[in-house]
């Protein structure tokens, strides 16, 4: 039986390429690295959406609000073996004003409605990997968007790992392993998904 993975998360997820904007192709995106890294034992599945956020309603362009999608999404798709979030670099956008820490908390919602679910095996909620952001570097086409984003994303692997302590989910800190892209100094060149998908799927064959 082969184990399902649900990857939850923003445009970085979706595979939003910084030189094209467009898309990259499912073997370059990091859960389909991660997917061709783990082989056909695995199930990944790829629910990115280019804006999301943790738990907040954007006013300005709307259904972005990663909350009010994910129980639909795990009930859509269960049973599932292990979710991974990736959110928290919407937050980051100054219509929402938000710090750090209260992002982080964002993504302890969603780890939290997870692990009140019965989506998992055996009606069990399933296991959480929380990834928290890399750092949003120099801002070019989004900077007016995203003023102050560097600095407070700077503090997300502080937070995020506290988050994961308080819920008791898995945590990676992707900052370790990759970096944003100079381009835009959010979204993730094709060198990067590549590190993330080997990266993560290393700690999905611990915990799965």
């Amino acid at each position: 039986m082969s184990k399902t993975i649900l990857c939850y998360g923003d445009s970085n997820t979706w595979g939003y390429d910084p030189a094209t904007e467009d898309r990259f192709d499912r073997h370059t995106r990091w859960a389909g690295v991660m997917r061709d890294v783990l082989g056909d034992d695995y199930w990944v599945i790829e629910e990115g959406l280019n804006g999301r956020t943790t738990v907040w309603d954007d006013p300005i362009e709307g259904y972005k609000n990663g909350h009010s999608y994910l129980i639909p999404c795990l009930e859509t798709h269960k049973p599932i073996d292990l979710v991974i979030i990736m959110l928290g670099t919407n937050d980051l956008k100054v219509r929402f004003f938000l710090p750090p820490s209260d992002i982080a908390k964002g993504a302890g919602v969603l780890v939290n409605t997870v692990q009140k679910s019965d989506t998992g095996r055996n009606e069990q909620a399933p296991p959480v990997l929380l990834l928290a952001p890399p750092v949003v570097v120099k801002l070019t086409e989004f900077e007016e968007m995203f003023e102050g984003a560097e600095a407070k994303s700077e503090k997300f692997s502080q937070h995020f790992r506290e988050i994961a302590q308080e819920y008791g989910c898995h945590f990676l800190d992707t900052a370790q392993v990759i970096r944003s892209s100079p381009l835009d100094g959010i979204h993730f060149e094709a060198t990067e998904h590549r590190k993330l998908g080997k990266a993560v799927a290393a700690k999905v064959r611990e915990i799965v």
